[in-house]
């Protein structure tokens, strides 16, 4: 009977079919917390014990010491105006390995962790992206990260020192017109033959594009299919994609043109290649990894994704909640500080409580990296989500700035980011694809417990797997069935939460949404199946659901592990309830879109009621937004805190610099603004702002004439601050383009 149904299966493709490509991807890296939710029953004391870890002392120094002065040399303003990062700043950071963090120590490298690098890319980063370019890209995948992992000792001792010093400024030549996201369809092709000498070698034609540091790139690692006719190599005529090494200067090589990124621009661009050849030995790994590219990018990618964007898209947000945060509260209209007006209270509240999610989340993953995890699934839902995020707080960022946000110029401090939030939205995997195909796409078969082993019994033909894993899968549902409408029941009381207190009731909620997730999750696979490819919204839908049950999770192990500090309680509450709010308008999309006989109807109508009847959430309340918004708008340990490992400015520097120094000062002077306002309440002094009746203050004994110079000072910073640039007609104009005749 099994081998019949097993039979069916196959010829009727109820199982989605899995491509050599796919099935790369699929083997590359580990099932880590993602694995937890897919069983519809996380174990959560486990998954509290997963590390969430700190910078080693070496570490904490290199982010404290070489890392500040290199974002204090940065002339941010001057390095957008002039396209150009300035040579002594990228001298400073081959000297000081920055482009080596990730190579071996015994190559002369630093040998830093995932997350200390993530950490200097994310401080670097939140004040000049393209400075950053030159400590991200070698740090990232490319030629470094390549050969420590698959080059040739020989290959591993020419190069990893020269990486490591920076001699080398290594690129990733793998976009092209016609493969994007759909990488592996590239087209660069390269022909193996034999010279008239005998050597065999490669001849390389191809156009690659979007290429960050190419134009300044004296190392090219490129992908490319390999073609070889007469077998010379032994892989068969097509081995597959394969990583080859690339001098500049190599005849037929072409690198040093620039594409124009939208806002803050950085080195990018193409690299072309007529008849290009090489020697078979400049493939990383040697000829023996011939075809073998497609895997060692999977391999890579399935940890990577989680670094290097991410890192950009969270820098961006703790810069964005330092200078909201600031901004609000020095910032007057209408008689008060702008960040006590709901509208724009809910903004920062939002802001802060964003980047203390994904703070989290970028902490808990490179910490899990660390540890020997590669979660892809985790990886490409947090570089999605991050970016995304990352925009829309940006987006919340303008808001609140209003005016000083559009108008350019040294002093603006978010007009940069928020222009140029499309590039990481775009780049290492489009989000639309890596949201509707690649997440649960993957996710479905990779980490489910029986998806995977299923489609490969069926594929091998092995009845007696095929029924053990189908008998292990029916269970699992029905047990999952059993439990979701439990949870449901008693809103996840019956699971049970590992902590007690005010935290208790987040453990409840996405215990209960996993058990539901994972119901849903075989019903798609059962009953959609392997037209889930072409199921986008609704891959889409799923992905969001997992998406915002591993952030919110990540929340909590970030509370946990800072010593559940009760300040951060209400950006907790605000993140779990906005996360859940999420999921719950995924399961919603769902069940609205379940297309399917019978099965679809029940989710679309008696299900779908009590599914809005009884929700996990609807999202934070009014009461959680002015706490929230609080924790970014004093210059206290808790703001410091939350915003730590930003790019350090000094008073004097434009922009976030004078706006610092305002908030600063003007938290200072708080208790003496409190004691003019105690005044105006007992009509002791006039009513309007605390700055305006300062020297009737001094007269009235309120305040000594130091103390009035205190106040006098904190509110000419703030009018400072709240400047924005005006420039002369010979600065504003560029000189005109010669009109045609």
């Amino acid at each position: 009977m099994f081998a019949a149904l097993m039979k069916f299966m196959r010829d009727n493709n109820v199982l989605p079919r899995i491509s050599d490509t796919e099935r790369q991807a699929l083997e590359a890296g580990t099932v880590w917390i993602d694995g937890q939710i897919f069983s519809g029953n996380p174990d959560f004391k486990s998954m509290l014990k997963e590390p969430y870890s700190k910078p080693s002392d070496e570490e904490q120094a290199f982010i404290d010491g070489p890392t500040e002065t290199l974002c204090r040399m940065i002339d941010h303003y001057d390095v957008i105006s002039s396209r150009q990062v300035p040579e002594n700043i990228i001298q400073y950071i081959k000297d000081q390995g920055f482009m080596g963090m990730l190579i071996p120590k015994e190559y002369g490298g630093k040998g830093f962790s995932t997350l200390a690098i993530s950490t200097i890319m994310a401080k670097v980063n939140s004040y000049n992206p393209a400075v950053g370019t030159f400590v991200v890209i070698p740090n990232s995948l490319g030629a470094a990260e390549l050969l420590n992992h698959y080059g040739t000792d020989e290959q591993k001792r020419a190069y990893l020192p020269k990486l490591a010093s920076g001699e080398y400024v290594p690129c990733f030549g793998l976009t092209e017109p016609t493969a994007g996201s759909d990488a592996a369809s590239i087209r660069a092709e390269g022909v193996v033959y034999k010279d008239a000498s005998g050597e065999v070698k490669i001849r390389l034609n191809f156009r690659k594009r979007y290429i960050t540091l190419a134009p300044v790139s004296n190392l090219i690692s490129l992908a490319f299919q390999m073609h070889d006719p007469d077998n010379l190599l032994g892989k068969g005529e097509y081995p597959g994609i394969t990583v080859v090494m690339l001098h500049k200067g190599t005849k037929g090589l072409e690198n040093g043109d620039h594409h124009m990124p939208i806002g803050l621009s950085f080195y990018n661009g193409p690299i072309i290649g007529k008849d290009v050849e090489v020697s078979v030995d400049q493939i990383i790994g040697g000829p023996d990894y011939a075809g073998q590219g497609w895997r060692m990018l999977m391999e890579q990618l399935a940890g990577g994704r989680a670094v290097s964007l991410p890192a950009g898209a969270i820098g961006g947000m703790k810069l964005t909640a330092a200078a909201t945060g600031a901004y609000s509260v020095i910032r007057h209209q209408f008689g008060i500080p702008i960040g006590l007006m709901e509208g724009v209270q809910e903004k920062v509240a939002r802001i802060a409580a964003f980047t203390y999610l994904f703070e989290g989340a970028r902490v808990y993953s490179c910490s899990a990296l660390d540890a020997g995890e590669q979660p892809p699934v985790v990886s490409a839902l947090l570089k999605y989500a991050s970016t995304e995020y990352g925009q829309k707080v940006l987006i919340d960022g303008m808001d609140v700035f209003s005016g000083a946000g559009v108008m350019q110029g040294p002093n603006n401090i978010l007009g940069g980011g928020y222009a140029s939030a499309p590039v990481s939205i775009t780049v290492e995997g489009a989000n639309i694809m890596t949201r509707t195909l690649i997440t649960f796409g993957q996710g479905a078969t990779r980490c489910h417990p029986y998806a995977l082993p299923m489609v490969k019994a069926v594929e091998e033909n092995d009845a007696t797997a095929f029924r053990k894993k189908l008998l292990g899968w029916l269970m699992h549902t029905g047990t999952n069935f059993v439990r979701s409408k439990i949870r449901g029941i008693s809103r996840g009381f019956s699971a049970g939460s590992p902590e007690s207190g005010a935290v208790a009731t987040y453990y409840r909620r996405l215990a209960w949404a996993s058990s539901r997730y994972a119901l849903l999750a075989d019903l798609a696979l059962y009953l959609v199946g392997s037209k889930l490819k072409a199921r986008g919204n609704l891959g889409g839908r799923f992905a969001d659901a997992l998406t915002w049950q591993v952030l919110a999770f990540s929340a909590l192990r970030r509370f946990k592990a800072e010593g559940s500090k009760q300040e951060d309680l209400p950006l907790l509450q605000y993140s779990c309830e906005y996360a859940l709010a999420r999921i719950q308008e995924a399961f919603e999309g769902i069940h609205a879109n379940f297309d399917v006989p019978v099965v679809g109807w029940w989710l679309k109508g008696p299900s779908a009621l009590f599914l809005r009847l009884n929700p996990l959430s609807r999202g934070p309340s009014d009461k959680l937004i002015a706490p929230a918004a609080a924790t970014v708008q004093k210059f206290d340990e808790q703001f410091r805190r939350l915003t730590s490992d930003t790019a350090p400015i000094d008073d004097d520097q434009p922009g976030m610099g004078r706006l610092m120094k305002a908030f600063r000062l003007h938290n200072d002077v708080q208790p003496l603004l409190g004691r003019i306002r105690d005044a105006q309440k007992s009509r002791e002094l006039p009513r309007g702002l605390e700055f305006e009746v300062v020297d009737e203050a001094v007269q009235r004994k309120v305040l000594t004439p130091r103390e009035a110079v205190r106040v006098k000072e904190a509110e000419e910073a703030a009018l400072a601050a709240i400047e924005v640039d005006v420039f002369t007609p010979e600065n504003y104009f560029q000189t005109p383009v010669a009109a045609k005749e």
